[in-house]
């Protein structure tokens, strides 16, 4: 047996085979600073297809945010920031929307995906027993995972990198509140840590729905009507 990896199933971790049939998954939550809910609090909208397609729309106040990834390019608006127009992704950005993209999660057929897979040890993660792989991605990114000594679900994942204060500061995120969805164990809960950065960002997921249908259109370039977004 491989430690970490048998037993882990499809979706975040989930004991089921139904990880690999699912076209798509919708979800919708809110979110905030300190997962308080309160100041600066929003809401969000997800949706992933294959092949390594995603979608979200965070709405604040009364303004809506888009990103899009098609699987090869990607877009986003971000009204937010007075930037009423479509732009394209960054290289940086288009290269961890690439590796983000994975509608199973980073293990469920890592070796046909081109991802290597190492057993760097185990940690105590939240007081629960983990194992910590080390995932050597297709073209070359490494992150770390951590996975339940118990439940073989996702515990912890490395994010993306981020820069602050003239510095690369770690970000981690925490997967916790694993429920039953289409056969699958999703957690409802996840919150994002970044390195000596006071407070955190915690998402709590309010619904989640395995093969919803999802038409192409959603992962085309957005289009926009009288500078804001047409509604889909």
């Amino acid at each position: 047996m491989r430690p970490g990896l048998d037993g882990h199933g499809g979706g975040h971790g989930g004991r089921g085979d139904a990880g690999c049939e699912g076209r798509a998954v919708g979800e919708s939550g809110a979110h905030g600073q300190g997962g308080t809910g309160g100041e600066g609090a929003c809401e969000e909208d997800r949706a992933a297809g294959r092949p390594q397609k995603s979608r979200l729309e965070i709405k604040v106040q009364d303004e809506k945010a888009v990103q899009v990834w098609d699987g090869t390019h990607g877009w986003k608006v971000r009204p937010y920031l007075n930037r009423n127009e479509v732009e394209p992704y960054t290289a940086a950005e288009a290269k961890s929307a690439a590796a983000a993209a994975e509608l199973d999660g980073p293990l469920v057929d890592f070796e046909r995906k081109g991802t290597k897979v190492e057993l760097a040890g185990t940690e105590v993660v939240e007081g629960r027993n983990t194992y910590r792989l080390k995932l050597t991605l297709k073209g070359g990114e490494q992150r770390n995972l951590w996975i339940d000594a118990a439940t073989f679900l996702e515990a912890k994942i490395d994010g993306d990198p981020r820069r602050m204060d003239g510095r690369m500061r770690k970000v981690a995120v925490f997967y916790r509140d694993f429920k039953p969805v289409g056969g699958l164990q999703f957690p409802h809960t996840m919150e994002t840590v970044v390195e000596s950065v006071k407070g955190s960002h915690k998402m709590t997921i309010q619904a989640i729905k395995v093969k919803p249908p999802l038409d192409d259109s959603l992962f085309a370039k957005p289009q926009l009507g009288s500078g804001k977004l047409v509604a889909k």
